[in-house]
């Protein structure tokens, strides 16, 4: 089945070129099924690239996704023009009274600033609080997770000693977890941020579970009760060449930065990256998509807001 997308969202000519299945707001029109509400709070400043890597993921699966897109109302975006934003994008307040399947919240260029300075910090604690009472599943990436994590369970964000930059292996802890169900027992995630979170914070609330962790990038993933909340620290939807602009941006802007690690064949930043990541960042999403949202979801929307929920907490036994 097809994600659903505007007609005229740029994601949708480049998804169409790789076969992915989009259907556009016309065809959708005559289709006879409930299809999952997505909403996506687009942090990124690449909207477009954030839009594409992210509907190309979600729309790799047998269920069929209408997509809504949501950006901080009083933050301008610098690097996405003003056009693509009126036309792609709505504010929260302007969805506040729905109801969704599921809440993807990106991550965003503002780790050097405590939360609280962040100029949409106060928008953002409106949306994940929303989302309580108005999501069945969300998931949060990098800085949307430490976000996350800081604004429902008070857990901080640390700095690192330098920037935790390139392509990662880790492991599966849960294995019976269906968030992982189908994975081999270590694959391999781009990261890209210079905080991270305590593991020690995170066993220290009850409630939450780490499900996946890495040697090098630490913890990757965590869950709270029943899968309301999805927590990734890395950026697994990332295209080939995602890190490589970062790269090169960075070095010619005279930043004193060494080339993203497991990333280049041999090191090379002269040859072209090797994607590692691809079949295990569809899986992941597929997976959230299916049993974190689609299987224990209610029919009727509306139920969302009672926490009505007709699955168990996605275990393959008891």
């Amino acid at each position: 089945m097809p994600i659903k997308i505007p007609n005229r969202l740029p994601a949708t000519q480049t998804l169409l070129q790789e076969n992915i299945f989009v259907m556009t707001e016309t065809r959708a029109i005559t289709q006879d099924i409930r299809p999952l509400q997505i909403l996506l709070l687009n942090l990124m400043p690449t909207k477009v690239d954030t839009e594409t890597q992210l509907a190309r993921v979600l729309g790799n699966t047998p269920l069929q996704i209408e997509l809504e897109l949501i950006a901080p109302a009083g933050h301008i975006s610098r690097n996405t023009s003003q056009e693509h934003m009126l036309s792609f994008y709505k504010t929260f307040d302007e969805v506040a009274e729905r109801n969704f399947d599921g809440l993807v919240i990106t991550g965003a260029p503002v780790e050097h600033l405590p939360f609280e300075e962040v100029d949409y910090w106060p928008e953002l604690c409106r949306i994940m609080e929303w989302s309580k009472t108005h999501v069945h599943s969300t998931l949060h990436i990098c800085w949307g997770a430490q976000a996350g994590l800081y604004y429902h369970y008070g857990i901080p964000k640390h700095p690192l000693p330098e920037k935790l930059f390139g392509v990662f292996q880790h492991t599966v802890l849960e294995r019976n977890f269906i968030l992982f169900r189908g994975f081999d027992d270590t694959f391999w995630v781009p990261h890209s941020r210079n905080t991270t979170v305590d593991r020690e914070d995170i066993e220290a609330v009850p409630g939450l579970k780490i499900l996946s962790d890495s040697q090098e990038a630490g913890v990757y993933a965590v869950k709270s009760p029943q899968c309301r909340q999805v927590f990734l620290m890395g950026h697994a939807e990332y295209d080939r060449d995602t890190l490589l602009k970062e790269y090169r941006r960075d070095v010619a802007a005279g930043v004193d930065i060494q080339p993203p690690r497991h990333y280049f064949p041999g090191g090379d930043p002269g040859r072209e990256p090797m994607v590692r990541w691809r079949s295990c960042a569809h899986l992941l999403y597929t997976n959230w998509l299916n049993y974190c949202v689609y299987q224990t979801v209610p029919y009727d929307i509306r139920e969302i807001r009672q926490g009505v929920r007709t699955g168990g907490d996605g275990h393959d036994g008891p």
